[in-house]
């Protein structure tokens, strides 16, 4: 039992690995807004069948569910982080970009507070709590096709500058934006001149060694400071 309580939590791990090392090949081929509603279908897909494993009595289910639930995560984080930077106005980016932050942070507290034995983490209804990632993937599943793919992808990949016209007067209005303009230009014209390095070439690069150890040693401070614990 404890192997098996061991495999159900750390499984979720393993798909996030494999979740975000795909996510750049399917941005890439597919588009942000794609791919961001594919990963909402993947995790109300895995929220059913999590919800679903004490009537089928399968422990199994859960292992597959939450599986298909680090997957959806591990390409949700970096999608949602670029497509939310791409679509919002340039003085708005940083603002944009800090709210993904907050509302990881808040969907921990929720899921905890929501975990207590006076709420949903009773006996009968846990498979509702196992089942709740799925109401905000289908939010955003419902409101997302009403948002226009992101501007940046569709000049830059697609070459699509008529599209790329409609998307940026849809998000920012009919006003004057050609410094947002120029800033994509610029980026496009900088990655014909850039080599897309692997993970492996990134971490043989001497002019990226300072940046490699900064990110480890933080990454490694937010998991040993307690916040797992907490």
């Amino acid at each position: 039992l404890l192997f098996l309580w061991s495999i159900t939590v750390s499984i979720f791990g393993i798909g996030g690995v494999l979740g975000s090392a795909g996510s750049r090949y399917l941005t890439v081929k597919y588009g942000k807004k794609k791919c961001l509603l594919c990963n909402n279908l993947l995790m109300i897909v895995a929220a059913s069948i999590m919800g679903c494993s004490k009537i089928a009595r399968s422990f199994e289910m859960i292992l597959i569910g939450r599986f298909m639930c680090g997957i959806s995560a591990g390409l949700c984080v970096p999608l949602h982080h670029q497509y939310v930077g791409e679509i919002s106005p340039r003085k708005l980016r940083g603002f944009a970009n800090s709210t993904c932050s907050f509302f990881w942070s808040l969907g921990k507290a929720v899921g905890q507070i929501s975990g207590q034995r006076e709420l949903l983490g009773s006996q009968s209804l846990w498979p509702m709590l196992m089942a709740s990632c799925g109401l905000p993937a289908l939010v955003q599943l419902v409101t997302l096709p009403f948002f226009p793919e992101s501007p940046p992808y569709l000049l830059m990949h697609k070459g699509d500058q008529e599209g790329y016209k409609k998307a940026i007067r849809q998000l920012w209005g009919e006003g004057h934006h050609q410094a947002e303009i120029d800033d994509i230009m610029k980026e496009k014209a900088t990655m014909k001149n850039t080599k897309i390095l692997s993970v492996l070439e990134l971490m043989k690069e001497p002019a990226f060694r300072w940046q490699l150890y900064m990110i480890v040693i933080l990454t490694a401070t937010v998991q040993l400071c307690g916040i797992n614990a907490v």
